[in-house]
């Protein structure tokens, strides 16, 4: 190995390393108590060498964010081989809500936490490419849906923004703890309940 290729493999270790101890301590105390110098002091660096790395604290969480929308990404794409569209595109939703549900943390930091979009107003092209690839996936699926029939009279972009705002709606609901504080007899089951309405609501369109 040349010292060339070494250097890096090392600096990617590190920048790994930064991440790890800044989820490790997010999930641990939350956004606020999660500082650069305290993800430095876990790892045994001085603060200033996270700063060779990551602008700041909102570039940190948006990289984390960004780890958590590529294995959103991935659990979808795992049903892609489904060949009938409309149970492609209810198939992904349920490993949609999957994953939020075993991710709450990192759910909420995608979703609900200033800090990612913070950072994506700060570069050049301001565009939130980690929502656009589920964006782009659901799309691709409805269209496949219309030309089978379904979402008559509808358009693609407003049918997939409305597919996507109600998973992620339900899926919200369930992290933040407002279904817990509703007199539902269904409460445990609410949301895989009510994504189950709301699929025979689509196989009627």
């Amino acid at each position: 190995m040349g010292v060339a290729e070494r250097k890096l493999r090392e600096k990617a270790h590190l920048k790994d390393l930064i991440l790890d101890s800044a989820r490790s301590l997010f999930f641990q105390h939350g956004f606020e108590k999660t500082s650069i110098r305290n993800i430095a002091d876990n790892i045994e660096y001085s603060p200033g060498i996270i700063y060779h790395y990551f602008k700041d604290k909102n570039e940190i969480f948006h990289a984390l964010h960004a780890e958590g929308f590529k294995n959103l990404k991935t659990k979808m794409e795992s049903v892609s081989n489904i060949a009938d569209p409309m149970g492609r595109l209810k198939a992904m939703g349920k490993q949609y809500i999957q994953f939020a549900i075993e991710n709450p943390i990192i759910y909420d930091l995608m979703f609900t936490l200033s800090a990612p979009m913070e950072h994506i107003n700060d570069i050049d092209d301001k565009i939130w490419s980690e929502g656009e690839s589920i964006f782009s996936i659901l799309k691709k699926n409805v269209r496949e849906c219309m030309l089978q029939g379904y979402f008559r009279g509808q358009s693609a972009e407003p049918t997939t923004y409305l597919v996507w705002s109600t998973i992620h709606g339900l899926v919200s609901l369930k992290i933040r703890r407002r279904a817990q504080k509703l007199k539902i007899n269904e409460e445990e089951n609410i949301v895989m309940n009510s994504y189950q309405a709301f699929c025979m609501m689509l196989d009627r369109q």
